[in-house]
């Protein structure tokens, strides 16, 4: 059975890093739509544009995915998944086509994940761009996991 391997955290908490071990780990196919929207956008993409070009990505990635899943190969969704909304739609379309998911918890102390976002972005790496006061100002789109939501905590990446 194919396994959906989600990647759940805030900004720096070490998704990337983790969806890469996995990636590797599990001879698995890796998605991470930062990736696709700095190569199609720049590192830095205007705030207006973003939330569109986000949710096209999304849309591109879902047929590509569950393709996978269905054919038995393993894919890591690298997506923080901050909505329950979202992990619970992306559970039952796993689901829906005969494959388990498994939900990743990562997580940091503050400091060394604004540490994490300010090295990234003064890197030329492949990574989106955080502006400065993003770390606050996006907490407001973040949903903690339910108590009734299974997953497996690691200690956020390198």
């Amino acid at each position: 059975m194919a396994t959906a391997h989600l990647t759940f955290g805030y900004l720096g908490a070490g998704k990337t890093t983790l969806a890469r071990r996995l990636e590797l780990d599990h001879s698995a196919v890796r998605f991470t739509p930062d990736e696709w929207m700095a190569a199609l956008f720049g590192r830095d993409p205007p705030l207006a544009i973003f939330r569109e070009k986000e949710a096209t990505i999304l849309a591109l990635m879902e047929p590509l995915w569950l393709r996978c899943l269905e054919a038995g190969v393993d894919v890591v969704l690298d997506f923080g998944f901050w909505s329950r909304a979202q992990r619970d739609e992306v559970r039952t379309l796993v689901a829906g086509v005969g494959a388990r998911s498994v939900l990743y918890e990562l997580s940091c102390p503050e400091p060394e994940a604004r540490r994490r976002i300010d090295m990234r972005n003064q890197s030329r790496g492949q990574g989106l761009y955080i502006p400065p006061g993003a770390f606050d100002t996006l907490k407001a789109r973040f949903e903690a996991l339910g108590d009734d939501e299974a997953r497996s905590t690691q200690g956020g990446g390198q």
